[in-house]
């Protein structure tokens, strides 16, 4: 056991329980983790490893599978877990350890244990005291590999100026370890005398100290200079991860240069999971040099991410050329997510002649893909759609794609009052509501939740 701020930690050395905040972590936050990663997690080692677990490690572990916003985990009225086993988020918050704590831990990054060395460093890194970066420093120079990378890890953590030279030397390792901690804590400092060292590991024979490397680059906002290495990495680099970390940086610096490059991988590349940064990276960018590409991987690619991803770019570009793709892609793509992300995308270049592919959508057999096509109607305000906006609204059974069917009356200049008296006597509180809006001359509701796209890859 560690005593921390005069909690106990109960420290579990059993391999059935070492497991049960990693595993738990590899399946919580859904912004972060892909739904391929999510779809690996061993749920009976999960539980195997939950069973007999101590109260405090199973609230660590519930901590990376809090569900976000109001009611979360902590604040649940009644959970299985004990409520003073969950109410102790003061416990791991950022305040200052005593120093005996601080040394305990520091110690503990020496074990052999796994679940003692990354608890111990995570609660090293929300200190802010120099005794913990002095501490940090001192073991990156230890004669064992696995302390020198857990210390660059907390270095990372920590984020101090102080750490930045030592950090650069750490480049050097013999480790592979050691250099991709070293290379990601440079990235969190956004240090750019790290740049070219860091640039330096595009070549490293380890992957993941290649990717490490190109996503700190692509963290650091004056690395242009680093923009032909990553483009090099994009085309020619062996692992599909680290060119998909590439796309990413080279979306992230928003690269004109990179262009090129970024639309022959998307359509070239043999991993769908690169096409899908490369679409991301060039919607970043927003250059109308990519329209073409993107327009034909938004067609015709077979992952579905990818042809979403390209929809979602081609709508950040707004280039009114595509409209006619992007109305086809909403009509007959075979995803529905793909379908409501091109309406979306029509929704983003307002104005002008509704396409009948859009109009189609309104018959759409998902409901997310019909509210985005209501919603994109009345962006577009196409007075010639009204028709087709009434025959929607007489047959929708969403409470939510209905309101965004008014508002679309509304903006399309719909103002025949037996229409708006009929929305009167809706049923609906919710209809009955937009009508009074309207009515009263105020149709800038929106319909909620807000219809945005989903695709946002994460490095």
């Amino acid at each position: 056991m560690y005593l921390v701020a005069g909690v106990v930690v109960a420290v579990v050395m059993l391999s059935t329980n070492n497991g049960l905040v990693a595993l738990a972590d590899r399946g919580g936050d859904e912004k972060v983790v892909s739904a391929d990663q999510r779809a690996q997690v061993d749920v009976t080692a999960l539980l195997t490893a939950a069973r007999g677990a101590p109260p405090i490690i199973c609230a660590l572990a519930a901590q990376s599978l809090r569900n976000y916003g109001w009611g979360d985990w902590s604040d649940a009225p009644s959970t299985p877990l004990s409520f003073v086993a969950l109410h102790r988020e003061h416990d791991f918050g950022p305040e200052a350890l005593p120093p005996a704590d601080v040394e305990r831990l520091l110690e503990a990054l020496a074990t052999d244990d796994p679940c003692v060395r990354e608890i111990s460093v995570r609660l090293l890194g929300r200190q802010k005291g120099e005794n913990v970066v002095n501490g940090l420093m001192t073991r990156l120079t230890s004669s064992a590999p696995a302390l020198r990378e857990v210390a660059a890890l907390g270095l990372g953590f920590m984020r101090s100026p102080r750490t930045i030279d030592p950090l650069i030397r750490a480049l050097r390792d013999a480790a592979p370890g050691v250099r991709a901690n070293s290379a990601w804590a440079l990235g969190r400092l956004e240090s750019g005398k790290a740049l070219a060292p860091i640039r330096d590991l595009f070549r490293d024979d380890v992957e993941k100290v290649r990717e490490a490397a190109v996503i700190a680059s692509g963290r650091m906002d004056d690395s242009t200079s680093s923009i032909p290495a990553l483009i090099r990495v994009v085309r020619q680099d062996n692992s599909p991860q680290v060119r998909r970390a590439a796309a990413w940086a080279l979306g992230q610096l928003e690269s004109h240069q990179a262009v090129d490059a970024l639309v022959g991988v998307l359509t070239q590349d043999s991993d769908a999971r690169v096409r899908e940064m490369a679409a991301w990276a060039l919607g970043q960018v927003e250059s109308r040099t990519a329209t073409a590409g993107l327009a034909t991987a938004a067609r015709r690619d077979a992952d579905d991410r990818v042809r979403e991803t390209a929809t979602w770019a081609l709508a950040q570009i707004e280039d009114r050329s595509t409209v006619d793709v992007l109305g086809n892609i909403a009509a007959s793509d075979k995803s529905s997510r793909v379908r409501g992300t091109a309406a979306w995308a029509l929704g983003q270049m307002r104005g002008g002649k509704a396409p009948a592919g859009l109009l189609q959508v309104l018959r759409d057999e998902n409901d997310d893909a019909r509210l985005k096509a209501a919603w994109a109607l009345g962006q577009i305000g196409d007075a010639t759609a009204i028709p087709a906006i009434r025959t929607a609204l007489q047959r929708e059974t969403s409470s939510e794609v209905r309101r965004a069917l008014i508002r679309a009356l509304l903006r399309s200049g719909e103002r025949s009052q037996a229409t708006l008296t009929d929305l009167l006597n809706s049923g609906d509180p919710q209809v009955r509501e937009a009508a009074v809006r309207g009515l009263a001359g105020n149709n800038s509701f929106n319909p909620w939740p807000w219809p945005w796209p989903r695709p946002r890859p994460i490095p």
